[in-house]
């Protein structure tokens, strides 16, 4: 999903007084991530992520000790400064005008806006202050003596920005003693916390290692004389809007204002809630040191937190219902090495929520949502080639360690803080560049979740796309990890410069046009010219923005725009000009069009911010095409949050896909979501009144993402495929979920039997796609790569790829379907690696089978499988040559149980080819079937020098040679073959 690739770029940041190179203590950024905060000893500087010049957009010198947050405290005393974007012509710092002859790069066809940092003040603080978290309204911190969560009005708010009564946020002091009943929720309340948060909801770390989801119900400071029941009802309504939106789990309302006697405006306490997410089943006071929690971070569109430990351990926990503990065990995350990690120092999920970046003390490492390590470094300092060997302090130090990171605004840059490390002598160095970006590949997924997106390997970069050419190469070429089948295509510079970052890219369902789309506008790319189309007129592609995604019908560009405060689709010709005046079609909705799918080659489905499911026909004539709207439907009461929906499909039954009316397909089609990361299954139901309702079933959880071959190979119709961060979850046939079961009196599927794939594929890379007719599931692996010569390492992907067929052969041949596995199979037997396959195949249910007859004794309830496999080969040429090849990779002590089955091996060595017999005799040599003549060698020999098999005569020679030492044998066969008489061995 994530990679990193290339090498990383290093930032030094100077004194601004000497322009000396100063140590970085310490980065934050701010919510956009466009801009970042850096701390030194005795300065802050603000950095702007893009501009044509990497420098410090602002500068500040204080003195004082740093911590983490941006923030600048003593112990008992806050440093506040302010960041203010000011005219141009105010500010002591102004960009210089871009040369016109420079090409500007992504992101930096505007100047830098001017910032600058006011002093803002310095408050007090009594009790030592632990952990300072700034809020919008408020500064929220703890402190240790007494153990308290406390906030303060930030000083100028009320003064520069006054409002009513009936407008006023809670802006007040408060404290909330920790350990007075008034945070009932911690199990031990003597201790101090830590914060982390994002948007709504927060975690907070307790010093003795537990950690809690929170989140906080805060009260209106209003006056009931002004506020009317209508105006708290919209103010009620809107605050419940943002706490959905930030976190689908949470579902809180702000407190309403208590009314006073005297009219006057009332002040309400604070109200934190929690849960303890992590720690709550240990009875100890303390969690031991190794398992403390150290660090945590929010992923609000899977609904997921990571929580990072002390001894280097990190866990998966879901977010809770408020009050109710946990009775899920939380995943435990396996860390790819067995060096010593460190503690877990900092974590940041992608805006997306698609991968977590993790920063330890000896190491840092990315990891998808469902739990695959993406890349890792850990324990560089024994590698020593390219990064473990030099004292200078110029290498790539991040290996070695994070102490701070984030992602930048498109996620394709990791910012990360080298940690502080040691030389080989155990000595501190001196790190001048300890700032680094490292650049990183994404599947095209992240942005959206397409049909066609998930179909190919297609993936992006800052300033370029990369699509997987391997599907139209030999099949040698696909299984083949040193074959080029990237094909790099570059984004016009002059877009990137307007537009960076890129938000969406689009495939068509042949992978010859592309479309991408950026802050606004958008370009589209032809393989077959080699060229791209963009606006012309600046002002027409900076009128909109592409928000819903995008899709291909045939040569024409489906893209859900937002334009002002109207939401369309919009149509556009990749033959024609970008203009708006070449718009082939528009439609316009309501509200906001969180995502489109294109299904069954024209039907368009699109789902809007208000719930609703449309569904569309598009309909192309001879002179223009236009979007038929077939029905729609509404979601209420099945999908909680619309903007957590990633992904859509439906399946439409075949008798009703061929003579059904269109309008109709949405009474009868099983709707497929991927909401966040679980995987839904929606099935009409008509009442008696013919109204259409919905029965929800959850296929799986933690879905990373899907597709559906709608117009799969054999029984991979319809199938359903998944991807949960271990392996591929395959849903075969999926339509005849839909099926009732004989027998059945309700004629409906039993829940357990609903929920449970037909396969699952355990994959030790990530996949990117399924090469469908030729078998393959493609995916990725990162690498590392360092030389001696070089002060940093390289970054690289390697294509891998892993055979499928077995294991939906293995599924039907284990319930008997033998016809069915056939009728599978025979697609795929003209490819180079199908005996292959089969000897796989045979392999595994071979060893399982043995494995299990050890562990237990016969039984007649247990079918055997081999029998099944067996039959199943003997419908196929080349059976014998799968089951030699077989015996000759596996232990010689599951030969009986194999040969009991397949047959004699010398009867298989009668009815084999030249070649396939050959292989059959180092299996008869081993079971001591073969005489002491060696008849049955001369035999075959005879054959070969008969058919000019030479290669193979070499080869059966050989064996003679290590089969009797003597040397006896070998001179009867070559006599008797006539071998010197014939001259061949003389001339040879």
């Amino acid at each position: 999903m994530y990679f990193p690739t290339a090498t990383a770029q290093s930032y030094v940041t100077r004194n601004p007084v000497d322009n000396a190179p100063v140590e970085v203590i310490d980065i934050t950024v701010n919510d956009s991530r466009a801009l970042f905060c850096v701390l030194t000893q005795d300065t802050v500087a603000v950095w702007r992520i893009r501009g044509h010049r990497e420098s410090a957009a602002g500068c500040f010198r204080y003195t004082g000790l740093p911590i983490h947050e941006g923030w600048l405290c003593c112990s008992s005393h806050l440093v506040l400064i302010n960041v203010d974007t000011l005219p141009s012509g105010e500010a002591p710092y102004t960009s210089p005008v871009i040369n016109s002859s420079i090409q500007s790069g992504p992101g930096e066809a505007y100047l830098l806006p001017t910032i600058s940092l006011r002093f803002e003040g310095v408050v007090q603080i009594d009790g030592n202050a632990v952990c300072i978290s700034p809020r919008e309204p408020h500064i929220l911190f703890s402190t240790e003596h007494p153990a308290a969560v406390q906030t303060i009005p930030w000083p100028h708010v009320e003064a520069t920005t006054p409002q009513s009564d009936s407008d006023k946020t809670w802006l007040g002091h408060d404290t909330t003693l920790v350990g007075h009943n008034e945070l009932p929720w911690l199990i031990r309340t003597d201790g101090y916390i830590a914060t982390s948060r994002l948007g709504g909801v927060e975690t907070w770390i307790t010093s003795d290692g537990r950690a809690y989801f929170v989140h906080m119900d805060a009260p209106f400071v209003s006056s009931p004389r002004n506020t009317s029941s209508v105006d708290l009802s919209a103010q009620e309504a809107a605050s419940e809007n943002v706490h959905v939106h930030e976190g689908a789990s949470i579902d809180t309302t702000a407190g309403l204002p208590d009314r006073s006697e005297d009219g006057g405006p009332v002040l309400n306490k604070l109200r934190w809630i929690g849960t303890c997410i992590y720690g709550y089943d240990s009875q100890e006071p303390n969690l031991p040191d190794g398992e403390k929690a150290s660090y945590a971070a929010i992923n609000n569109q899977f609904s997921v937190i990571a929580i990072g430990t002390s001894s280097g351990g990190l866990i998966i926990s879901s977010f809770p219902l408020p009050g109710v503990t946990p009775k899920h065990v939380p995943s435990q995350l396996r860390v790819p090495s067995l060096a010593h990690t460190g503690a877990v120092t900092c974590a940041e999920w992608t805006s997306d929520g698609y991968a977590c970046a993790i920063g330890w003390e000896r190491g840092w490492s990315t990891w998808s949502v469902g739990g695959r390590c993406l890349c890792w470094a850990i324990g560089m300092e024994s590698v020593g080639a390219g990064i473990g060997m030099d004292d200078s302090g110029q290498q790539d130090a991040f290996m070695f360690g994070a102490k701070a990171l984030f992602w930048n605004p498109g996620n394709t840059d990791l910012w990360m803080l080298a940690s502080d490390r040691r030389n080989n002598r155990g000595e501190d160095c001196t790190q001048l560049a300890s700032l680094f970006s490292i650049p990183f590949v994404k599947s095209a997924i992240t942005g959206q979740h397409s049909p066609d997106n998930t179909r190919y390997a297609f993936l992006q970069m800052d300033d370029r796309v990369l699509v997987y050419r391997g599907a139209d190469q030999p099949d040698m070429s696909v299984i083949n990890p040193e074959s080029d089948v990237w094909q790099h295509i570059r984004i016009p510079a002059a877009y990137l410069a307007h537009n960076w970052p890129i938000r969406s890219a689009s495939i068509a369902p042949d992978g010859r046009l592309i479309a991408v789309a950026g802050r606004r506008g958008l370009v589209h790319y032809s393989a077959a010219s080699g060229r791209w189309k963009r606006f012309m007129d600046l002002k027409q592609e900076q009128a909109f923005a592409v928000k819903g995604g995008m899709v291909w019908f045939h040569h024409v560009l489906v893209a859900a725009c937002a334009v002002g405060k109207s939401y369309q689709v919009r149509l556009f010709s990749r033959d024609l000009e970008l203009t708006a005046q070449n718009i082939l079609h528009r439609e316009v909705f309501v509200a906001p069009i969180i995502l489109l799918s294109l299904i069954d080659n024209n039907s368009l489905l699109v789902y809007t911010a208000d719930n609703t499911l449309f569904h569309f026909l598009i309909l192309p004539t001879r002179d223009s095409i236009s979007l038929h709207l077939c029905g729609s439907i509404s979601f209420d009461g099945v999908v909680a949050v619309p903007g957590v929906v990633r992904g859509m499909s439906w399946m439409v039954p075949k008798e009703h896909r061929e003579m059904g009316d269109p309008a109709s397909d949405l009474t009868v089609a099983m709707v497929l979501l991927l909401v966040g990361g679980r995987l839904v299954l929606l099935r009409p139901q008509k009442t008696a009144s013919d109204e259409v309702r919905y029965d929800m079933q959850i296929l799986a959880d933690r879905i990373e993402f899907c597709w559906v071959h709608l117009e799969g190979i054999g029984t991979l119709e319809n199938s359903l495929w998944g991807y949960d961060g271990r392996g591929i979850r395959l849903w075969l046939d999926a339509l005849t979920l839909e099926k009732p079961v004989q027998g059945s009196a309700s004629g409906t599927l039993p829940v357990a039997e609903s929920v449970q794939e037909s396969v699952n594929i355990p994959l030790s890379f990530y996949p990117l796609s399924v090469l469908m007719d030729k078998g393959i599931i493609i995916g990725v692996e990162h690498e590392i790569a360092t030389r001696g010569s070089l002060p940093f390492v390289m970054f690289r992907l390697a294509p891998t790829t892993h055979l499928f067929l077995h294991h939906v052969l293995e599924y039907h041949l284990t319930r008997g379907h033998v016809k069915e596995a056939v009728q599978f199979a025979t697609h795929y037997k003209d490819l180079v690696f199908f005996a292959h396959a089969q000897e796989v195949l045979l392999h595994n249910v071979l060893e399982s089978e043995c494995d299990r007859l050890a562990a237990d004794p016969p039984s007649s309830d247990v079918p055997l499988v081999l029998p099944s496999v067996v039959e199943f080969l003997d419908h196929f040429d080349t059976s014998l040559e799968v089951v030699v090849g077989c015996a000759r990779k596996t232990e010689m002590a599951r030969w009986n149980h194999l040969f009991n089955i397949v047959g004699n091996p010398r009867d298989l060595f009668e009815s084999g080819t030249l070649k396939v017999a050959a292989s059959y005799l180092l299996v008869l040599h081993t079971l001591d079937e073969l005489d002491e003549s060696h008849e049955d060698v001369i035999r075959l020999l005879q054959r070969a020098v008969d058919a000019k098999e030479w290669t193979l005569c070499r080869d059966i020679l050989r064996f003679l040679q290590s089969a009797d030492e003597s040397g006896l044998a070998l001179h009867k066969a070559v006599s008797l073959a006539g071998l010197l008489s014939s001259g061949v061995l003389s001339s040879s």
